[in-house]
């Protein structure tokens, strides 16, 4: 699911210089329509096509229409800034374009809730997949390089650098964003999600954000720290929020509906399984304010499956229409999902189940019941999408 290779300080260094030297140029085509003026001034540009490194600071022209046409770069050292009410469009190529906030830039997207900023499909008819999403690359801790330690990983697209040892790197703000049409993968190892958030610290800012209609994973954190608000996943054909690689940081007020095509609303992993956890620790997040809104029409659905020793704590949840609402796997072994539920470091607390016809599944090895697991069950009321999410959000029932 997720391959990624290691790299010490040298070695990190020769990469990064190897990768911007195989990036392509910037490529700013100017597609407006000059018309015969009689030898005046050309009127201003139109239109502009995004794509390679930027080194500089680019900050986008709400006057201008921006179409990303391949990998956009934002270069350490630089900022993205997306005035609120701006709408970006990708051509549908797939994972071929996307936005990259590499290890040191940062993005400015700020929104309201009356003029929020989009990115979406270029498409005449626009679909799951047709784009790569918005990726952020932190310095925050991984567990997938040793604890304590600046050594990197590299993303599943773009090989892009993430991870080291500051807890508070800040990789920018996004707020008031949807993210249209977008996830999808090269392969069954190499994808990419509305918002991959790789190694991201506490000083990143992700507060309502949307994905809407993707074809991979709406939201998936790639170990680090940052805490995220008022996160909305409307369609995505995979999980709908995923974490991985030790990710510790908080998710507060997430509201997930399912479409008809569709996988877990969250996949919870404590560590890369593809890879191993080198760090020695597992995924811990905090959750809290949650509803979940399946389609009830698969006999083996499962709402939140908790896995490869992942830890954690799931407060004021509301799970609707599922076959399962918590499955937990994992073994003795690497995966000590069921040892963190004895050890008190894997709970849910406050719970409320709707047409939900198993509530808990126990695949870990480990022997104990629901009642050590979940406690306050009927006390759940979920969060209060109807408030927080009038006016910037689509497609909520």
């Amino acid at each position: 699911m997720k391959n990624k290779f290691l790299f010490l300080g040298i070695a990190a260094a020769l990469f990064i210089a190897c990768e911007s030297d195989d990036t392509s140029d910037i490529i700013i085509n100017d597609n407006s329509v000059i018309n015969n003026n009689s030898g005046g001034e050309a009127p201003a540009e139109t239109t502009v096509n995004l794509n390679g490194l930027y080194t500089a600071d680019l900050t986008l022209d709400s006057a201008i229409e921006y179409i990303i046409t391949g990998p956009v770069l934002m270069a350490s050292g630089t900022t993205l800034t997306i005035p609120a009410g701006m709408t970006v469009k990708a051509e549908p190529i797939g994972v071929n374009a996307y936005i990259a906030i590499q290890q040191g830039a940062r993005i400015n997207a700020v929104g309201t809730s009356s003029n929020p900023i989009v990115f979406t499909s270029n498409a005449t008819s626009p679909s799951s997949g047709d784009w790569g999403g918005l990726v952020l690359c932190g310095r925050a801790p991984i567990n997938s390089t040793a604890d304590g330690s600046e050594d990197i990983a590299t993303s599943e697209v773009g090989a892009l650098a993430f991870g080291g040892n500051t807890p508070t790197d800040n990789s920018g703000n996004v707020e008031y964003v949807r993210i249209e049409y977008a996830g999808g993968a090269i392969d069954g190892n190499a994808e990419l999600n509305g918002l991959s958030v790789y190694g991201v610290g506490t000083g990143t800012t992700i507060d309502f954000v949307q994905i809407f209609e993707g074809s991979d994973d709406g939201f998936e954190f790639f170990g680090g720290t940052v805490s995220a608000s008022h996160l909305v996943v409307v369609n995505a054909e995979d999980d709908s929020i995923d974490w991985t690689e030790g990710f510790t940081g908080t998710l507060t007020d997430v509201y997930v509906q399912h479409g008809t095509a569709h996988d877990k609303a969250f996949e919870c992993d404590g560590y890369n399984t593809d890879f191993s956890n080198v760090g020695g620790y597992f995924s811990a997040p905090i959750v809290t304010n949650v509803t979940i809104v399946g389609d009830g029409a698969d006999d083996d659905d499962e709402a939140i499956r908790l896995r490869a020793g992942t830890q954690g704590t799931f407060t004021n949840i509301v799970i609707n229409n599922y076959a399962e609402g918590f499955d937990l796997d994992g073994d003795a072994g690497d995966n000590p999902t069921g040892q963190g539920v004895l050890d008190d470091l894997l709970n849910i607390v406050d719970v409320t189940f709707n047409n939900v016809t198993v509530t808990f599944k126990n695949d870990t090895g480990a022997v104990f019941n629901e009642a050590d697991l979940i406690s306050g069950v009927g006390n759940g009321t979920g969060t209060d999408i109807a408030t927080w999410g009038a006016g910037w959000t689509v497609g909520i029932n």
